[in-house]
């Protein structure tokens, strides 16, 4: 089965695209058939994989509106062998109000991936810096949850409306959802706030760190423009190298999921289902 992840976060700014891309074309590197779903409709992870999103005649948006197939709206990511995305436009901003009209409307995006799934390995979905239907959505699809964090304040503030967030949507819509855990994103680890900010979501919300933590870096910003990935753009650099040791330990942790007995692969979907993954710290809240 594939692997579903919802890659979220209600702040912007937090890297949560190039949480996405990084990972997908990290994993693909890894010979995985991913599969990109870009749900925000400012379409940055569109942009970034070198689509132009005023171009495009069809995107998610009309998957949701049943205007497509996601079968017809996917698109092979140029020169990535085993990459794919699901590409957004601005018309995705419509989806918030059609979608809130629909019965069953948190599974839409479920229903447009179910056909795409045996196709793929793993998916990974980039939810927009809210928490409203697109990102219930993701989460409503998702088996995980990774948590991109900013090692600051503002950005740690809102963990806990994240976090009561997947308690719901667990409740209400997808109970096998589990938290993978925080990736520690434009990490500074000359300063001491950024540790603490880590160590303050381990105690607080009991939420593992993935490891390694991804450092700032220049390398990042200069990327999309080209319509690359942090790989692609400047690959020995120390962030480059930080998301390819993020997907083997996902990878490697995956693989084990799918090997363990039917009742051992239940158990760990309503935990946190951190362990192997490169992961410290505990599991998840609620």
């Amino acid at each position: 089965m594939a692997q579903v992840v919802a890659v979220a976060n209600q702040k912007g700014g937090v890297a949560k695209t190039t949480t996405v891309h990084s990972l997908g074309f990290a994993l693909a590197e890894r010979g995985r058939r991913v599969l990109l779903v870009d749900l925000d409709p400012q379409a940055c992870l569109t942009f970034s994989l070198g689509f132009d999103p005023d171009g495009l005649d069809r995107s998610v948006h009309d998957c949701f509106v049943r205007r497509a197939k996601a079968a017809d709206v996917r698109r092979e990511v140029p020169g990535v062998d085993g990459l794919s995305v699901l590409p957004a436009t601005i018309d995705l901003a419509g989806s918030e109000v059609h979608l809130l009209t629909r019965t069953g409307r948190e599974h839409a995006l479920a229903r447009a991936l179910a056909p795409l799934l045996p196709d793929v390995d793993v998916v990974l979905v980039d939810c927009p810096p809210s928490l409203g239907v697109l990102t219930i959505n993701g989460l409503t699809a998702a088996s995980e949850v990774l948590v991109p964090l900013q090692c600051e304040a503002l950005s740690h503030r809102g963990v806990g409306q994240l976090l009561d967030t997947i308690a719901d949507v667990r409740m209400f819509a997808n109970e096998r959802l589990a938290v993978r855990g925080v990736v520690a994103t434009m990490f500074d680890e000359r300063t001491r706030h950024g540790r603490e900010i880590l160590a303050a979501v381990e105690e607080r919300y009991g939420l593992a760190v993935l490891e390694p933590p991804v450092r700032k870096s220049v390398r990042f910003a200069e990327a999309p423009a080209r319509g690359r990935c942090i790989l692609q753009h400047a690959p020995r650099s120390a962030g480059a190298e930080a998301y390819r040791a993020l997907a083997a330990a996902l990878d490697r942790a995956w693989t084990l999921l799918a090997a363990a007995p039917p009742r051992r692969r239940a158990g760990d979907a309503g935990g946190s289902g951190a362990g192997g993954a490169g992961a410290r710290g505990g599991g998840t809240r609620g």
